[in-house]
């Protein structure tokens, strides 16, 4: 693949009926270009985990998918409550999730976690108050 193929979505807060929707398409897309099985499963889990926080935490948000040749990027942005400590957050385990987000079986303190474990780039930018933007890069080799 020589060309750029960029995706958008839109998370909608609190939609936990279409959560999982983007990352969903984002991999059936990725199988369909014949991107390796590993990179393919390492940005289906990578970019599932921030849509679920976009849904739980962050008012939801857009999220834009550059594929290319050498990398995939995934961009969450959001214009929810900021995260006041990112350090924190980065914990395994550490989560602001309430009591009724967790008896989904959500907010188990893993989503950023996971993200950096599963991309091979991962920046955050947050303002509290104004908004989240996380950045993930996957490289295809």
């Amino acid at each position: 693949m020589d060309d750029l193929l960029i995706l958008n979505y839109t998370v909608s807060p609190d939609d936990f009926t279409r959560a999982g929707e983007a990352s969903s398409n984002v991999k059936r897309k990725l199988k369909q270009i014949g991107v390796p099985p590993d990179v393919v499963r390492r940005t289906a889990i990578a970019m599932y985990e921030g849509e679920i926080n976009m849904v739980i935490h962050a008012n939801g948000g857009r999220i834009t998918v550059t594929i290319g040749p050498e990398d995939i990027t995934i961009v969450l942005a959001d214009i929810g409550p900021g995260i006041p400590d990112v350090e924190k957050a980065m914990q395994a385990g550490y989560s602001t999730a309430p009591d009724n987000i967790r008896n989904l079986g959500f907010g188990a303190g893993m989503g950023l976690p996971n993200m950096k474990k599963y991309s091979d780039e991962m920046t955050i930018d947050s303002v509290p108050g104004v908004g989240t933007t996380v950045t993930m890069v996957i490289k295809m080799a």
